[in-house]
This record gives C-alpha cells, structure tokens and sequence, in this order.
C-alpha cells in the first residue's frame, strides 16, 4: 500500500482531482508548493510517496539496477490507488496524473496501460521506460488520453535527446502527445513550463 495524502480543494468542491507523484530521493512533501503554485482553488490533490526508501526520501524503482522489477510493482500499486478513486467520489475522467523525474516515468508507465481513460497525464522531465513494449501494451483507451510531456535542454541528469526520442516514438504511434522543451536543468521552471501545465489542467478540467 502506498502512502497518499489528500488536500481538499479550498472552495470546497470535490468532482476534480490532480495525483502528484515526486522524483527520485523526494517525497510528496517536496510537492506541498505546487497546489498554490498552480493556483485552482477547485483542484483537490492528492500526493503519493513511492514505497522504498532512498537517502531520506523515496524511489519508486532502482535506479541503478533492474528498473523494471520496481516499475511494474509501482504501477500495480499506482493502480490501486486510481482503481480507489470513485469509492472516495472522485472520478477517473476528471482526474490528472502528474509526476516529476521517476514520477514522470510512472505517470506515463501507468497512466497509458490503465483500462480507463483519465483527464489527463502529466510528465515533468523523465522518460519513457520500454517505449516498444509500452506500445505492445497500451490500453483501449490510450490514443484517447491527453498527454503532456515536459523537458529541459539543459538537464544533467537525464538528457533531452533520449527522451525526445522516446516521445516521438509514441506520437508516431498515435498517441496524443503533446511535448514540451525549455531552457531548464532537471527541475520545475515555475514561469514558463508552469504556464503550459496550468493551461494544460484547464483543458483537461473545464469547469
């Protein structure tokens, strides 16, 4: 079972919801920022912190060993939570999925086989794991998900190049991708690339 945290929204209303997955070695506290960041009072969110340990943090897989031994078990568990929502009255189609770093990684890994289509995905400077058998894999619903995908020209720690690549390889596919680059390390540019995310989450939750 994961650990979540739920932030009702502060006008009171419940019908939509954003889940905010962290990076490698953070926590969902390192994301408590970003729901007045963005700025909706009628967003609830709710933070997951991944399962293992890392350095006074979490991972959600290892990083330097079989990635994809933690990956599948994070999206089982990831499931789980999405597969939780509507008994606590939120529903799937007015839910978004952002995650940062390995965030990002789940976000996409999980988001694009889950059965049911949601608002929307968001990824902050990650990649794609296994983009072919991710391709092999995908749901019935995933060339309707809307998806938005985010990175930084100056990342040291997981280039660009790659996962550009990686992008293009599903938009190609068919997938509803759109991509994003900005002149950012492995971090959140909070004018710019904040900008195309809330306008993103807007159009992915109309009032």
């Amino acid at each position: 079972m994961l650990t979540t945290a739920l932030l009702p929204a502060t006008d009171g209303s419940k019908d939509r919801l954003l889940i905010v997955l962290h990076g490698l070695g953070d926590s969902m506290e390192g994301w408590r920022f970003f729901p007045e960041e963005l700025g909706f009072p009628w967003l609830s969110t709710l933070f997951v912190n991944a399962p293992d340990p890392y350095h006074g943090g979490f991972s959600w897989y290892d990083i330097y060993g079989d990635q994809g031994t933690g990956i599948r078990r994070s999206r089982v568990e990831l499931s789980r939570v999405l597969d939780a929502l509507p008994k606590e009255g939120f529903a799937l189609d007015k839910t978004v999925l952002l995650g940062f770093s390995q965030g990002c990684v789940m976000t996409l890994d999980t988001g694009l086989r889950y059965p049911k289509k949601l608002a929307g995905l968001v990824g902050i400077s990650g990649y794609v794991f296994e983009p072919e058998l991710l391709l092999e894999e995908l749901s019935p619903v995933a060339r309707e998900q809307k998806v938005l995908v985010t990175h930084g020209t100056e990342d040291p720690l997981l280039p660009l190049e790659p996962t550009r690549q990686q992008i293009h390889t599903l938009q190609r596919a068919g997938l509803n991708i759109r991509w994003e680059e900005y002149p950012k390390a492995h971090t959140l540019d909070g004018v710019r690339e904040l900008g195309a995310i809330q306008q993103f989450i807007l159009d992915c939750l109309p009032s």
